[in-house]
């Protein structure tokens, strides 16, 4: 089962997910980026989401359900009809600066939606799940690269206390029932079909534009940014330690590349990958933002003997080409 299939990463893991029998869900909220997903959609053969409301829509290896998570006698429904062995929960709403202004429906579908998910799947035998957590939940903390064993007590944005209660939510499941989970704190992906909130867009769409760029905190901000297809390969080798079973319990692991630069080189790469410079405008750092992130790997390539390693320069490239080719399609939403 996977949560979120229209999400970046969800849809980016269905690609590389032909090989298993996959049902997703997804609720294809107007409050995250709702003109992507549904091209996104369009990707999994489905081409009218409005009919999903009336039945699930089949393609290849996948169902694909309109759902969502805060309706918890619907997940229960399909829960119950279909035989999972693990469940890979992606859906969420995210980034930090929207849950400032609507916190409430960060609560909804972060934490209510994931006790559902975990309710649900106690009640029909599902014992092994893979959720997103966050790199946010390091919130206030000084020292880096941060680390697993951090305390993570001091959350500074709505969306990363919801991401640091699914955290402690999955210890309680774990310690109650047995259940096996492991919750990966991703840290600033980037790649084809990302988010349209998120840097890389925004950059890339502004340089197309010819339109300025807002720059906080002059671009000095740091960031682990991480490509999705090393986040997808190590969702997919934690996969086969599930099948193994090698998972017991509740675990925690970074998802980055451990390579920090500040957001202006990550901009100066981007300018490289579309051959023209950025307007620039610079302004103050936002409210929730974090100053640094960075990503000790080491417990993850201890865990599945791999960790995120595409540069920067490489994977801003590959996204750029998408990007040209997606922004200058017809309908592209």
């Amino acid at each position: 089962l996977l949560t979120g299939y229209a999400g970046f990463i969800g849809y980016t893991l269905v690609q590389q997910l032909k090989e298993h029998e996959l049902v997703g869900l997804d609720n294809f909220s107007s409050l995250s980026n709702y003109d992507i997903k549904l091209a996104r959609a369009k990707q999994l053969g489905i081409s009218d989401v409005n009919a999903l409301a009336n039945a699930p829509i089949k393609n290849g290896n996948g169902t694909f359900y309109l759902a969502d998570l805060a309706d918890a006698a619907q997940l229960e429904s399909i829960l119950a009809e279909h035989k999972f062995d693990l469940i890979i929960h992606l859906a969420a709403l995210t980034g930090v600066r929207q849950s400032l202004n609507n916190p409430q429906a960060y609560i909804d579908a972060n934490v209510k939606g994931f006790v559902n998910l975990l309710e649900a799947a106690y009640k029909s035998g599902v014992r092994n799940v893979i959720y997103a957590s966050s790199s946010s939940v390091y919130g206030s903390n000084t020292q880096t690269p941060y680390a697993e064993t951090q305390v993570t007590d001091s959350p500074i944005s709505v969306y990363a206390a919801s991401k640091k209660a699914d955290e402690l939510l999955a210890q309680v499941y774990s310690n109650l029932y047995g259940m096996n989970l492991i919750g990966l704190r991703f840290f600033t992906v980037y790649g084809a079909w990302t988010r349209p909130d998120m840097a890389a867009y925004i950059f890339m769409k502004a340089i197309a534009d010819k339109k300025p760029i807002d720059l906080f905190n002059e671009g000095k901000m740091v960031r682990d940014f991480t490509y999705v297809g090393d986040v997808v390969k190590a969702i997919k080798l934690l996969m086969a330690r599930f099948e193994k079973g090698g998972v017991q319990g509740s675990d925690i692991f970074n998802i980055g590349n451990h390579s920090p630069i500040y957001v202006s080189q990550y901009l100066a790469a981007i300018e490289q990958a579309m051959g023209e410079k950025a307007i620039i405008n610079n302004k103050p750092i936002q409210p929730g933002d974090m100053p640094a992130t960075n990503a000790d790997s080491d417990k993850l390539f201890q865990y599945i003997g791999f960790r995120p390693d595409t540069k920067v320069e490489d994977g801003v490239k590959e996204m750029a080409a998408w990007f040209r080719s997606y922004y200058s399609a017809p309908n592209k939403g």
